[in-house]
């Protein structure tokens, strides 16, 4: 009997399937993020960064580059691109995670770097009166969903992704 893999329609896909290649860059990123349960926005979120990242050095590999490349982008952001303090600190985190978690290198030296700072907002909080006029407006699904949001304080995204399975109806 002959191999799989000696097929010859098959042949072109066996590089594919060699244990010796590594996948990419991202997909490493993302397969990451994914092992530790991080939300699907953070992995969109820090894929962007580490593309954007790699993109603004001309496509040099991470592993190439430390301290120096990571402070450029950074400083780039904030001066060039003016963004806000939380979009620079994201960038940082992202940066962080790629190097720590992925390429399984530490960097002290970024730990130091202080982040950029917010600005100060107080929050906006809704009284009871307020919150039964928002609930009282919705109808249908909207309700059941603003009402199971507000109640468990879950994220949006957490709401609209919750499944019947995932309710625990004997508490």
């Amino acid at each position: 009997m002959k191999s799989l893999l000696s097929a010859p329609h098959l042949t072109r896909i066996a590089p594919v399937l060699s244990p010796s290649l590594k996948p990419k860059l991202l997909d490493q990123v993302r397969e990451r993020i994914r092992l530790k349960h991080y939300s699907i926005r953070t992995e969109q979120a820090y894929g962007d960064w580490v593309r954007r990242f790699v993109l603004f050095h001309g496509k040099r590999h991470p592993a190439d580059m430390g301290a120096r490349e990571i402070e450029a982008f950074l400083t780039h952001l904030a001066v060039v691109g003016k963004v806000s303090a939380s979009t620079q600190n994201q960038a940082k985190s992202a940066l962080l995670f790629l190097y720590r978690e992925v390429l399984g290198q530490a960097l002290p030296w970024l730990d130091g770097v202080e982040p950029a700072k917010q600005a100060r907002r107080l929050p906006v909080v809704l009284t009871h009166a307020e919150v039964g006029a928002l609930l009282g407006r919705l109808k249908g699904v909207h309700a059941l969903l603003g009402r199971l949001l507000y109640g468990t304080g879950m994220r949006l995204m957490e709401g609209m992704r919750l499944r019947v399975k995932d309710i625990e109806f004997e508490r």
